[in-house]
């Protein structure tokens, strides 16, 4: 039997694996380990919760104020003893984090074979996202297959000399992980309802925010909040709610720009389940996120994008996402097109997911099975 470690750092990391890790276990052609690297521990505690998973390994090796580099040289060692104790045969990772990135080097130079979810996304700017682009080129160089999200971010590997037997469009997970808490919600609405009831009221229009991306630190997270509080007093009968990450890089910004501004509800970092929630009783959502650009769709949520670059073009190709950047002018104008349009909000909302439909897990469970039976031949 295959020994399989799933490796995650973060939060977006885990809520896109969850799935996968769920599919192997009920597949009875692998063992298969999760590992917790405690990039973001406290946020993945939260979504571990949410599918009722323990992780196998937790190593717990984020500290406070940690540079990328420190955290590297943590992760490069800790991994790699990791992996050689428990003779694992694959490691699967997902995107563009530091641990996905670290964690396939070190199976990559033991000569462990590297399955990466999420491959091919592109900006071609080492700069946007920092350092994002340039982890998720080096893993795909790394893996023995790619598991692409959508046939764009294939051609992307293509035309950069990929074979195509190791390039396959299998959807983004992201959307199995969000078909299934979608689920969890309906069983229990009251819960969330309650948790909300003095947030969001139905008799008001509420704008979804997050942002807390590092390449928009300064000026252009500055730029955001700036275009936040002009729109909040020009349209004063909508809400808008912000789950405000805890990085004090955002944290100071958010508190000396939009503090105290009646219709703007600043609120605590969300679980994963919660934010679900909250999605979907939105009107809009302002973001420089990249899973909520591919889980918005699903919804049937617009999406303004509040970054220079993204590697997810599909929706912006399609019309379900704008791309604004950080100019206040261009945020302020964009939302409020969407707010007093009603035809051009109505035609971006019904544009289907080009991210996938929820069965991506599955096919990637049964490419690697094929992987490792031909391999035996």
């Amino acid at each position: 039997m295959n020994k399989i470690a799933i490796i995650v750092g973060t939060r977006p990391e885990a809520i896109k694996l969850m799935p996968l890790f769920l599919a192997f276990k009920d597949s009875r052609e692998f063992q298969v380990d999760l590992i917790s690297t405690g990039q973001h521990k406290e946020m993945l505690d939260q979504v571990f919760d949410i599918f009722n998973v323990t992780p196998n390994v937790a190593l717990n090796l984020m500290t406070k104020n940690q540079s990328l580099n420190g955290l590297a040289s943590k992760l490069t060692s800790h991994i790699d003893s990791l992996l050689l104790k428990n003779r694992y045969n694959g490691v699967i990772v997902q995107g563009d984090t530091l641990t996905a990135m670290i964690s396939a080097m070190v199976a990559f130079n033991n000569k462990i074979s590297v399955f990466h979810v999420e491959a091919g996304l592109r900006s071609y700017d080492l700069e946007h996202p920092f350092p994002e682009e340039a982890n998720r080129k080096v893993i795909g160089v790394y893996s023995s297959m790619n598991f692409t999200p959508t046939e764009k971010a294939s051609i992307a590997l293509l035309k950069e000399g990929y074979n195509k037997d190791i390039v396959i469009n299998v959807g983004n997970t992201v959307i199995d992980a969000l078909h299934m808490v979608d689920s969890l919600l309906k069983l229990n609405p009251l819960k969330y309802e309650n948790e909300f009831s003095n947030i969001i009221s139905i008799e008001r229009k509420h704008i979804l925010i997050t942002a807390h991306r590092r390449e928009n630190f300064g000026e252009g997270f500055t730029n955001i909040c700036e275009a936040i509080l002009e729109l909040a007093n020009r349209y004063k009968e909508v809400d808008f709610v912000y789950p405000v990450h805890l990085n004090p890089n955002v944290q100071n910004i958010v508190n000396s720009t939009i503090k105290n501004v009646p219709n703007i509800k600043l609120i605590q970092p969300l679980t994963y389940d919660s934010m679900v929630y909250l999605m979907s009783k939105s009107y809009l959502i302002l973001s420089d996120s990249g899973g909520i650009q591919e889980e918005a769709p699903s919804l049937n949520k617009p999406v303004v994008v509040m970054r220079e670059k993204t590697e997810r073009m599909e929706g912006v190709e399609k019309g379900c996402s704008i791309l604004v950047g950080t100019s206040k002018e261009k945020i302020v104008n964009t939302v409020s097109k969407l707010l007093t349009n009603s035809e051009l909000y109505n035609q971006m909302s019904k544009i289907t997911n080009p991210y996938g439909n929820g069965e991506s897990s599955k096919l990637i469970v049964k490419h690697i099975t094929n992987f490792y039976a031909s391999n035996e031949r």
